[in-house]
């Protein structure tokens, strides 16, 4: 079931998605590529294997990427320019402590105007900068359920167009 939700003086924009399998996930990145705009800063949240990098190879297809795609688990980052994006797949999984993102030098990225999309973003806490879009992938059932929340005005303008996409034309199996 797809439903938005928006607070009463506008400024939260909230939405839900019951992703039946792998097909709905790879379709609701699909659709997040359509409503992106650059300088982005996405984290996708949930326990291993619930998704997040599925719905990042559906965002990159969507995008026109032919190649791989791959968790950036070992390399913390893996760097795509596709359409008109520079988009930027982040893990950080593998930190022991959040330092590491400043050792590593990643904030440079977050700078720009890039879409960053980060798994595991509470491992960086507190250097990482707060979200536009939180999205939780989490089981339910035999599928997942997404929810996805803006944290940020340019987040909330995204939000909503997902939204209406998603209405448009629903993930396969959604209902």
């Amino acid at each position: 079931m797809i439903s938005i939700v928006l607070s009463a003086d506008d400024s939260d924009a909230r939405l839900q998605a019951h992703l039946p399998g792998e097909d709905d996930t790879l379709a609701l990145g699909a659709a997040l590529a359509a409503a992106l705009q650059p300088g982005l800063h996405i984290w996708l949240q949930g326990n291993l294997g619930s998704g997040k990098t599925t719905l990042t190879r559906g965002l990159l297809r969507a995008l026109g990427h032919t190649g791989k795609v791959k968790s950036p688990t070992y390399t913390l980052i893996e760097p795509y320019s596709v359409s008109r994006l520079d988009l930027y797949h982040f893990d950080f999984y593998r930190f022991n402590a959040p330092e590491e993102y400043l050792d590593a030098g990643l904030d440079e990225y977050f700078a720009g105007q890039g879409v960053c999309i980060v798994e595991w973003p509470d491992k960086a806490l507190p250097y990482l900068d707060q979200p536009d879009i939180e999205l939780r992938l989490d089981p339910e059932g035999d599928g997942r359920v997404a929810n996805v929340a803006a944290r940020s005005e340019a987040g909330r303008t995204c939000v909503i167009e997902l939204a209406n996409l998603l209405k448009q034309t629903p993930p396969p199996g959604a209902a």
